[in-house]
């Protein structure tokens, strides 16, 4: 029996442990050993990670897909997962050292705080695995992985080592994003752009061969910067080949002020002419763009910065090279000061010599390690690298084919763009908590690469004796002898970046480099959902490494949603105190009303703004489908064995199973596309639209009638309806259905292995060569063994039964309209005259006289030729229905109040329409209060069209 009430705490506890017991979301089952596979990999969430509204949304949407296929007989493996997150989880640990006033990761040693992470990990790293588990993700658990599982590690091992015999892994001195603090690279994902009120300062550059003064402006070139500190690594002056002011002076040489190095003036178009003085100091070794330049000119790459953000100038060859005589002072002066440090004493150093000209207050964006804080450096230094542009043809060009294909499809071009410009990939990381690079340095910097530490002596050895660095005997010795060979090689000590490893999650999760079945049934995989923002560093590097490896692209389908911003359209975020906890709305209202409000605003075109009060609309639909449930059960509706809806007599029956089938049709045809607003708004308005509030309600005479065969046959289909909607609601909201599935459908099995609502059909010859035709070259499906179903979409239709029932509901609500319109109270009841009535009108009224009558708020229906004087006439289905309101509505009183909302609406609509007709500000302000202003004169648009047509129709009653 239902509870009375609907608690969604009891019954997701209740359900998760039928789910886990019964083993319903493995694959591989017994029963779908010859099924066609569905593959899905989930994004691997951080291991220290909790979950948020990004997670829940991309967790929902891939739950929704594998339940929707799973029903569909597929053989679903939802592959779970958590990445080791190399920086986040070390901080963790490190954090943890310090707040217990233990040892650091120096003072311990490498091992020892290695193990010390596992332990963490052990203890705390299956947080957001069980909290997925608290959404309802059905993922296969049994077959979780971890991004440093020994499996995983062998394939990132092997991937490295071939990737480098194939020359595409090197090592190169290039600039990286560096965190001062972390002392480590980071990937631009890790950097947060943040605006920050500064100053750009316009220095003085003396031309060689001039007297410097600051009075002449032909002794001088100007240069504007936000960065006067890294001056001292400056080794060129740019302008653009097209500004006539200082075309005489390209090639020429300036005297680098304070250092007195000579440096060249090099025409590049970098320099834009309209921005500052149009003269740009080139600094290749500490800006991005700078290197470039530095790389196009031949320009020198002088470093003045160290691992922890300081000047570094004695000692510095690069920079001691080529001063004149009395500059190394200067660097003993400002050797080891802080850079922010450095700057203010610069800037006071070059306005004592007369070469600041002057200083503009400055906003601009500056970027900052979203973990650390500080500002990134870009720094030159030794990585180890990938050569990502030979990797990215064969990438480029499976999408380019169809092989893969992106869901919204505009998103290609954002990857093509990236692609085809993209960069050296850095994967090293100075990190202690990772993949270990699997390289080994000889005694004079020689690198070996290999899978293990005695296949890396083995060549070291064999490099050395051949070279006659040691003799044949020693390597001899040594090979046999760890101790005689004992710091002969050592091991580099970084790490790989963590995209690295995740950029194998498709295969290595099951079972790569191995040869395991699993390998060749799953991959490649069906569809990935993901965000926009990891396009680049993760759908494209796994498409890379998989084309590489596998020789096929690992998933066919990417599927790109969009960001949960709050209720007012801003973007979540700790600072501005609007994050959005799933956890609590969970608590509050359970998994499933989160899941569907997530699922009915994932739409392609717009972000997802969500609230509260959003959720909450969703637990009462729930609440709604509970108590409709329960009613059925209090009915005694039952589906008798051997029930066929198609062969149901009573109109409203025949109407709900047209009705049904329709949304059976609009789901299946929404998921398959990956619409989930479209599938999941389809199943609203479907339960509560149709199933509750017409169907329940006009089946309540039948039900509530004498026994016969109206209602016994009204009771079965009440009850076969429910459950085609516990069917199709159940990938969108599992707890509540599998409650009410295991409650009131009294079948063996669970909803969650049940068949779906559409019947699969035989495929015809057309079908096949159809699907034949658009299957990409090493898609299954096209083999009619292992055909995937391809559903009859001919399904129950009665158009009869749909134009009479149709025409009750739109008869009710149009009234319902008017009387809401003219504020006519609910106990006033109105008559109802039906105009130059057809046929068909007239043999189904009397039908339905009683239920439109409660309805509607009506006294009597009457048959007419013509509408009455005064009547307002409302047109249903092609025919007019009149209500005569003389003496009911307050004509003279409805049309004053009338005129007053909709001077409210203009006056909303011209505020609105100001704002957005304002340049300033629609270029100035938030995207969020933008959009905002386009809601609300969409909003007071709509409110005056219907208090128009209110107003046009109150004119009929005069």
């Amino acid at each position: 029996m239902i509870e009375k009430n609907y608690q969604p705490a009891d019954i997701e506890a209740r359900m998760s442990v039928v789910w886990e017991d019964s083993l319903a979301f493995k694959a591989g089952r017994p029963d779908r050993r010859d099924a066609v596979p569905f593959t899905i990999v989930i994004p691997p969430p951080n291991v220290t990670g909790s979950l948020h509204m990004g997670h829940a949304l991309n967790n929902t949407l891939q739950d929704i897909l594998c339940r929707f296929e799973r029903m569909r007989g597929r053989d679903v493996l939802w592959q779970p997962g958590t990445d080791h997150a190399g920086i986040a989880t070390q901080m963790v640990v490190e954090r943890q050292l310090m707040e217990r006033q233990q040892p650091g990761r120096r003072e311990m040693g490498r091992e020892k705080f290695l193990e010390r992470v596992w332990q963490w990990k052990a203890e705390s790293g299956d947080t957001i695995i069980n909290q997925l588990k608290r959404l309802g993700a059905s993922c296969d658990w049994s077959r979780e992985r971890f991004t440093m599982d020994e499996g995983l590690s062998k394939a990132v091992v092997k991937v490295f080592v071939e990737l480098h015999r194939d020359g595409l892994i090197y090592k190169d001195k290039r600039l990286v994003n560096w965190d001062t603090k972390l002392l480590t690279a980071i990937s631009d994902l890790e950097v947060q752009q943040t605006e920050v009120k500064s100053h750009l300062w316009y220095l003085r550059y003396p031309i060689e061969g001039k007297t410097f003064s600051p009075e002449d402006p032909s002794s001088f070139i100007v240069v504007a910067t936000t960065r006067p500190e890294t001056m001292l690594g400056d080794t060129g002056v740019a302008v653009h080949p097209e500004d006539e002011r200082y075309q005489k002076l390209v090639g020429k040489n300036i005297i680098l002020p304070l250092v007195g190095r000579k440096i060249k003036i090099v025409a590049d178009e970098y320099s834009d002419p309209e921005k500052g003085s149009g003269a740009v100091k080139v600094t290749p070794a500490h800006d991005f763009n700078d290197f470039e330049v530095g790389n196009r000119h031949g320009l020198r790459r002088i470093s003045v910065l160290d691992k922890e953000g300081c000047l570094d100038l004695v000692d510095n060859e690069d920079y001691l090279r080529d001063l004149p005589e009395g500059a190394s002072q200067f660097a003993e002066e400002f050797n080891k000061v802080d850079r922010f440090a450095a700057r203010k004493r610069i800037v006071e150093r070059l306005e004592s010599f007369g070469f600041v000209e002057r200083i503009e207050p400055h906003t601009h964006t500056v970027p900052h390690g979203d973990r650390s804080g500080t500002v990134i450096e870009p720094y030159l230094t030794d990585q180890w690298y990938v050569d990502a542009k030979t990797l990215a043809k064969p990438a480029i060009a499976a999408v380019r084919s169809g092989e893969t294909t992106f869901v919204p499809k505009n998103w290609e071009k954002t990857y093509f763009e990236w692609m085809e410009n993209i960069q050296p990939w850095c994967i090293s990381r100075q990190l202690w908590w990772g993949h270990q690079i699997p390289a080994w340095y000889g005694p004079d910097g020689k690198v070996f690469v290999a899978e293990t530490e005695e296949e890396a002596v083995s060549h070291a050895l064999g490099y050395y004796v051949e070279q006659e660095v040691i003799t044949a005997e020693q390597g001899r010795e040594m090979a046999l002898d760890r101790n005689k060979r004992e710091g002969f090689i050592t091991r580099d000590e970084d790490v790989l970046d963590t995209w690295f490893s995740s950029a194998l999650w498709p295969f290595s999760t099951l079972g790569w480099p191995e040869d395991a079945p699993e390998v060749k049934r799953y991959y490649p995989t069906n569809v990935l959902v993901t965000g926009w923002d990891i396009i680049f560093f993760w759908v494209a590097r796994m498409m890379m490494m998989g084309l590489h490896f596998m020789k096929e692209a690992p998933f066919s389908t990417v599927y790109i949603h969009r960001l949960v911003r709050d209720e007012k359209g801003a973007k979540m975020s700790k600072s501005k105190g609007n994050v959005i906890d799933p956890l609590n709305l969970i608590d509050e209202y359970g998994a499933d009303a989160l899941r569907f409000a997530l699922a009915r605003e994932a739409a392609h075109t717009h972000d997802i703004k969500l609230s509260s009060q959003l959720v909450e609309i969703n637990r009462n639909f729930a609440t709604k489908l509970w108590n409709s449930c329960r009613f059925a059960e209090m009915n005694e509706c039952v589906v008798p064995e051997g029930f066929e809806p198609a062969k149901a007599k009573e109109p409203l029956n025949r109407w709900i199973a047209h009705k049904a089938a329709e949304a059976t049709r609009e789901v299946t045809e929404a998921l398959e596309a990956h619409s989930f607003n479209e599938a999941a708004s389809a199943m609203y308005r479907f339960v509560l639209n149709i199933y509750c509030d017409w169907y329940v309600e006009l089946a309540k005479p039948a039900l509530l009638g004498a026994d016969g065969p109206l209602r016994a046959e009204t009771r079965a289909m009440v009850a076969w309806a429910r459950d085609e909607i516990l069917k199709l609601l159940h990938p969108f909201m599992p707890f509540i259905t599998e409650e009410l599935w295991e409650v009131t459908a009294k079948r063996d099995g669970l909803l969650a292995l049940a068949e779906w609502p559409l019947k699969p059909s035989q495929p015809t010859p057309e079908q096949l060569a159809m699907l034949a035709a658009a299957a990409g070259p090493t898609d299954p499906l096209i083999s009619p063994a292992l055909i995937m179903p391809i559903f009859d979409h001919a399904d129950f239709s009665d158009p009869k039964a749909e134009a009479e029932i149709g025409w009750v509901i739109d008869l009710v609500t149009q009234i319902r309209s008017v009387r809401a319109e003219m504020n006519i109270p609910p106990a006033t009841l109105t008559a109802l005259v039906l105009a130059g009535a057809s046929a068909e009108t007239k043999e189904r009224a009397p039908r339905w006289t009683d239920v439109i009558k409660r309805m509607a708020r009506l006294s009597d229906i009457s048959f007419a030729d013509r509408a009455p004087d005064g009547a307002v006439q409302l047109l249903v289905r092609g025919e007019v229905a009149a209500l005569p309101l003389k003496g009911v509505v307050d004509v003279a009183a409805e049309r004053t109040r009338l005129d007053k909302e909709i001077g409210k609406a203009d006056a909303d609509i011209k505020r609105a329409e100001s704002k957005l007709a304002n340049e300033k500000f629609v270029a100035n302000a938030a995207e969020e209060v933008v959009e905002e202003e386009r809601e609300k004169r969409e909003a007071a648009l709509a409110r005056k069209a219907k208090l128009l047509e209110a107003l046009e129709r109150l004119k009929q009653a005069t």
